[in-house]
């Protein structure tokens, strides 16, 4: 994987790449209709900081927690990583940023955008105009289940993927490559069927990164590989290129990888760059000079 910072060129997409830059200035150099699929996680608009503190147990006999045999611990903050997570307007933020990735997009290509349900229905609205509504192929939910819970409404714990198609007539989708769920009603199909599994529907139902997990890098709103991998394995084929410019900790690299599939992945914080290299491994090129340099 290459890192590589400061483009004033055309990007050559002769190796993965992780760019380091404002993707705005970035997407125009890169090639029209590259790509297999687009994945973006663009910034939730939720109005408030998203932080995510380090911690570490450490002996003290005066420690607030007990652990194995009466141990006293307490815990201590290793590392933060955060970001202001506010816009006025998200929709007309990512306007020409969907441009970009409708250009880039090959005819047979997917763009997936992964939102909040406050402003899931506002960027629908931007994606009908931007791709054409008959364009439109799926809104999905991912529905978990982990955080404080409301007393006051209903506990909010989905996020909503909205899928849409360069093409409607030559999308690419293999849903043979699917991986499948079991049966919630295994009585009601055959023995084939209920070792087979069926075919996930536009609900999925999947655990967030558990908190002392090996996959876990400390990014604040990392995805589960589990659900990206999802989007990759059926909308794109092996040794094809998958783009994501909002590439915060680098899921969708650490997944294109482990499927033989190409990756660029950008951001413009430096935090998240240094993650995705410590994820992915890879060196700058010669006369840049990446966070982890700094």
């Amino acid at each position: 994987m290459r890192v590589v910072q400061d483009i004033t060129s055309s990007l050559a997409l002769d190796d993965d790449l992780l760019v380091w830059g404002e993707n705005l200035a970035i997407l125009p150099r890169l090639p029209d209709g590259a790509f297999d699929m687009v994945y973006i996680d663009p910034p939730f608009n939720t109005g408030h900081d998203q932080v995510r503190a380090t911690l570490r147990a450490v002996a003290d006999p005066d420690g607030e927690r007990t652990g194995f045999a009466g141990r006293r611990y307490r815990t201590e903050e290793v590392g933060r990583m955060s970001y202001a997570d506010r816009f006025d307007d998200l929709p007309a933020y990512l306007a020409p940023r969907l441009r970009e990735a409708r250009r880039l997009l090959a005819d047979h290509g997917t763009l997936y955008v992964h939102l909040d349900p406050r402003e899931s229905h506002y960027v629908k609205v931007l994606l009908d105009e931007t791709f054409g509504r008959e364009c439109f192929l799926n809104e999905l939910i991912w529905a978990y289940d982990y955080g404080a819970k409301a007393r006051r409404r209903w506990p909010a714990k989905h996020d909503v993927i909205l899928v849409y198609v360069k093409d409607p007539d030559r999308y690419w989708f293999d849903d043979a490559e699917v991986d499948r769920e079991p049966y919630m009603s295994p009585g009601l199909v055959t023995p084939e069927q209920r070792a087979r599994g069926k075919r996930p529907t536009d609900v999925w139902w999947h655990t967030i990164v558990p908190t002392s997990g090996h996959e876990r890098t400390g990014y604040p709103t990392q995805k589960p590989a589990g659900i990206v991998r999802r989007m990759v394995t059926a909308s794109s084929r092996p040794g094809g290129w998958c783009l994501d410019f909002f590439a915060g900790s680098g899921t969708l690299g650490a997944v294109a990888r482990e499927l033989d599939r190409r990756f660029v992945l950008v951001d413009a914080s430096p935090e998240a760059v240094e993650v995705c290299e410590r994820r992915l491994g890879g060196g700058a090129t010669p006369g840049s000079q990446t966070p982890a340099a700094r």
